[in-house]
């Protein structure tokens, strides 16, 4: 299947928008994954096995493991989930953009190696900087509209013919760069009529929202604003509120890992 064919499938046997970030921070691991080199793999592994049934897709931000030179953790993590959860979307959190032949070894980064079924670019230099991801026509690829940073505004907000820039973005992706009907976009849950207004432009293309947990999104917000008539259309992430929501000492952290994502599955529910 191609990413939106997996996507829409996850949505359906999961009953689930829930994406789960995978965003490793040492220092935050439990103490048995601190030593040893494949303590962040055994770490990310038990949380996938504790939340698939929860989620629409897993994504893994890819600087968490290159800071800490964990990109073969990264590729074991991603072959576990291609493995055991086929059925799950893998994105590959990676923010990249740059032109031509640059931008196509981004794209084998995240298609070949990783064997992602999207990634995240940046829009930033145009077309160009695109287009090589489009060469493998199954594969998705998401792109930075409204983020859900606050210095998001800075260039997103800027005024372009009346209109900001961000609206600009949608509107060039769903009219001219989605030509192959893989991509989406990413828009920030801190900003719910923003993220109205896309969905209004894009009509049912998938968006990959940022930002309730850790971040303060509000998730009824989020939902009303997003979702598309058929009560689906987006990946609405949490990491760092799943990945770390044990508490110091007592709950397993895959068992608390669980809990809070079921609870946040249940959430997002209630309002589609």
């Amino acid at each position: 299947m191609n990413f939106i064919n997996k996507l829409e499938a996850a949505w359906a046997a999961n009953d689930s928008l829930l994406c789960v970030g995978l965003d490793p921070d040492l220092e935050r691991l439990p103490a048995q994954f601190r030593n040893g080199p494949d303590g962040i793999t055994r770490f990310c592994t038990e949380i996938i096995d504790a939340t698939a049934d929860l989620a629409c897709a897993f994504k893994p931000q890819i600087a968490y493991f290159a800071a800490l030179g964990a990109e073969r953790q990264l590729e074991d993590i991603c072959a576990y989930v291609r493995s055991n959860y086929p059925q799950i979307p893998l994105i590959l959190d990676s923010k990249r953009g740059d032109i031509g032949a640059t931008a196509k070894q981004y794209a084998r980064e995240a298609y070949d190696r990783y064997g992602a079924d999207a990634v995240t670019v940046s829009p930033y230099m145009g077309s160009d900087s695109v287009e090589p991801y489009m060469e493998w026509k199954d594969r998705g690829v998401i792109v930075l509209c409204r983020t859900s940073n606050a210095g998001g505004s800075d260039l997103q907000f800027l005024q372009v013919d009346g209109k900001p820039l961000y609206q600009h973005v949608a509107k060039l992706v769903a009219e001219k760069w989605n030509a192959n009907g893989q991509c989406a976009l990413v828009v920030g849950a801190t900003y719910p009529e923003e993220l109205a207004q896309v969905r209004a432009i894009v009509g049912d293309m998938p968006l990959l929202v940022p930002g309730i947990g850790a971040q303060g999104g509000d998730i009824a917000a989020t939902v009303k604003s997003g979702r598309t008539a058929a009560g689906a259309g987006m990946m609405i992430n949490s990491s760092r509120a799943i990945l770390y929501a044990a508490p110091a000492a007592g709950e397993d952290f895959a068992m608390a890992a669980r809990r809070v994502a079921e609870e946040t599955r249940n959430a997002i529910n209630a309002y589609r």
